[in-house]
Parts: C-alpha cells; structure tokens; sequence
C-alpha cells in the first residue's frame, strides 16, 4: 500500500505507481482499467475509512472511500507530474468529510452549527495535545473564533451524530437503561393541582357540610353511617350533601369551561 504520509511531501511519481495504467485511462477511459486501478488503490481507500469509522458504521464509511476514490481516478491528469496517491488521499479524504457533514448526523442540526461541531472536534484534538490537557471552553472559543455560547452550543449536538439507545445502559456499572433517565408525565401533579382546588372550594361551605362530605367521600360511608355518627337523620344527611354539591359546582365556573374544553377522558369528579 502507497504511504499514506507522503501526499504532504512535493509532488513527485512514486515508484511502484501504474503509471502506464493511469495514462492510458486517462486517455482511453477504458472502464476494465478503471476497475483495475480502483482495485490496485482500494487498500488506500479502507485505510482511510478505518480512521473515521468504527464498529457498524464502517462498512458505509468505506464504501464512501470507494466513491473517493472512483472520483479520483476519473478526474487524474497524469500529464501533471504527481503521484496518483498525493492527488487520491485529499480526495477521499474530502469525500468522508461530506458525508459526515451532511448524512452523518441522526438529527438534523443546522449547518452552520454542522460546520462548527466539526471544526471544534479538531481544535480540541489539537489543543488537548499541546497543552497535556482537555481544553477549557474559553481556549476553545479564542482558537475557534466562536463566542463560547456558540461552542457550548456545538458541544450540545455531538450526540447527534451518535444518539443513545434508550435500551442501551447509562453508564457501565449500571444495571438499567437509559430509558429510565427520560422525563414522564407525573401524576402525583395533577393531584396537588386537584387537592388545591378542592380545599379552595370547600372553604366555601360550612363546617356541618366539609364534615358530611369528608364522610361521604374521604371516608366512604354510607349515608346511614354518616346520620348515625352526626345525630341527624339519613335524609338530612343527603340534602346537606346534595346542596354542598350544588354550592361547590357554583363556584367553579372557570374550571367547569377548562373541562368542557378539554377531552372526555381527562376529566376527573372533582370528589371522586
């Protein structure tokens, strides 16, 4: 395989080359050359793969490569005097760059912030080397040109590129998913909201009816039972709770037209 560090040195022929192959492409466009010299380079174009991809995603990172490295032997101009390898690796190179700019994000961000992730990512690589330590958010922001807002922001959506299973684990000693970590609708709130509402209503009413309707629906007695701890009689007992009830209605028409307003299912008797 050519060496991959030489494409920064000047543009010279490298031994080794198919030079007379490369030629005769460019002037035939004979399309069984081009295989053969799409399989003599192929080596070249998995070596960069492998440098940006890993795991799942490096079948689809090579075969990005490839397109790269298709694209260079069609537009090669042997008569220029360089090394068919010094011309390939910055056009492949350039290939897997686009792709992850524009089909490497799971969730689509704006492109000027694409191009920002991107650049921070390298400014950090190169920053963490020559300072032995990950960089603070300002030195960032200084070699960046960004405000650090923008690079707090660009930080953000890396994990855009690589989202998180729900099914996978939070951390390594973790025994859960991740799916627990997510934010759910807790009831506990539509309840204190409902408890602060009734206590409201019921200060309307008088002591005897808070007392009957403790009974009756906190307690759940009977109207027989409640007549018999009071001292009145059971039809008494259900006027004092048939008017509480009509009182209690009155007084909330706001909420009345919130639940109109609001699905079947949703409402709730205010007692239940």
């Amino acid at each position: 395989m050519p060496d991959l560090l030489e494409f920064d040195r000047p543009p010279t022929r490298r031994a080794g080359e198919p030079t007379a192959l490369l030629v005769r492409y460019h002037e035939t466009r004979d399309p069984g050359d081009r295989d053969e010299l799409v399989m003599r380079f192929m080596p070249l174009a998995q070596h960069l793969a492998r440098r940006y991809a890993a795991g799942p995603e490096r079948e689809d990172v090579q075969q990005v490569a490839m397109i790269g490295l298709i694209k260079a032997v069609d537009r090669f101009d042997p008569t220029r005097g360089i090394a068919f390898s010094s011309f390939a690796v910055p056009t492949i190179l350039g290939e897997l760059k686009r792709h992850f700019r524009d089909r490497g994000w799971s969730v689509r961000v704006p492109r000027e912030v694409q191009e920002l992730t991107l650049r921070i990512e390298r400014i950090t690589e190169r920053l963490t080397g020559e300072l032995g330590r990950s960089p603070t958010v300002d030195e960032i922001a200084a070699a960046s040109g960004a405000s650090p807002e923008k690079v707090l922001e660009a930080r953000g959506t890396i994990t855009a590129h690589h989202p998180i299973s729900l099914d996978g684990l939070a951390r390594e000693d973790d025994e859960e998913g991740a799916a627990r970590l997510v934010g759910h609708e807790d009831p506990g709130y539509g309840r204190a909201e409902q408890r602060a509402d009734l206590d409201k209503l019921l200060s309307t009413l008088s002591e005897r009816e808070q007392t009957v309707l403790r009974l009756r629906f906190h307690e759940d007695l009977l109207q027989r039972e409640i007549a018999e701890r009071m001292g009145l009689s059971q039809m008494h007992v259900s006027r004092l709770i048939a008017n509480a009830i009509a009182t209690l209605q009155a007084t909330r028409p706001s909420r009345e037209s919130d639940a109109d307003a609001a699905p079947s299912s949703a409402r709730k008797p205010l007692l239940a």
